[in-house]
């Protein structure tokens, strides 16, 4: 185990041959894709810390997953893909009459808000897990269900916004 200091919010560590952890996150559980999914907080295997949570709104699951300190999960691919998995989660609520705004922030920390009684938890959580590990057919296939049920979740715009890169 090397140790790295960053400052007042450190130190970092390393762990398992992941991206450096904070010193009170090597004690975080991994998350297995094909284990059970229940709220909590956890070391993904692609290196970022998961957390689920319900929020005060009780219809939703929140979710947040952070890659500080690993810029290989911070790729166009991911973050398009990522996104697909955002919008998969906006077509139920839209289908459910639900209009809050989307909990979703690209980048190093990541925020989705899931429907409960949409997408189940294990699929969505598998799905994130799947495009960490560079497979997005998971999160596509969310897509693709979601827009059969509530027609396209895109907002105007966003397709030209993601041929211009």
């Amino acid at each position: 185990m090397s140790t790295e200091h960053r400052g007042a919010a450190g130190p970092y560590i390393e762990y398992d041959g992941l991206p450096v952890l904070h010193a009170t996150e090597v004690k975080l559980p991994l998350i297995h894709p094909y284990a059970p999914v229940t709220p909590g907080r956890y070391v993904t295997p692609g290196g970022g810390r998961l957390t689920i949570r319900t929020p005060e709104k009780p219809a939703h699951i929140r979710i947040t997953l952070d890659h500080l300190g690993c810029p290989a999960q911070l790729t166009e691919e991911k973050n398009d893909a990522f996104k697909r998995l955002a919008l998969a989660a906006e077509g139920h609520c839209v289908h459910a009459g639900c209009r809050h705004v989307p909990a979703y922030g690209g980048g190093v920390l990541r925020s989705f808000e899931v429907r409960n009684g949409s997408i189940t938890l294990t699929a969505f959580v598998r799905a994130a897990l799947a495009v960490e590990l560079g497979d997005f057919g998971p999160a596509d296939r969310l897509l693709q269900e979601s827009e059969a049920l509530a027609g396209p979740v895109r907002r105007e715009g966003e397709e030209d916004q993601a041929s211009d890169g």
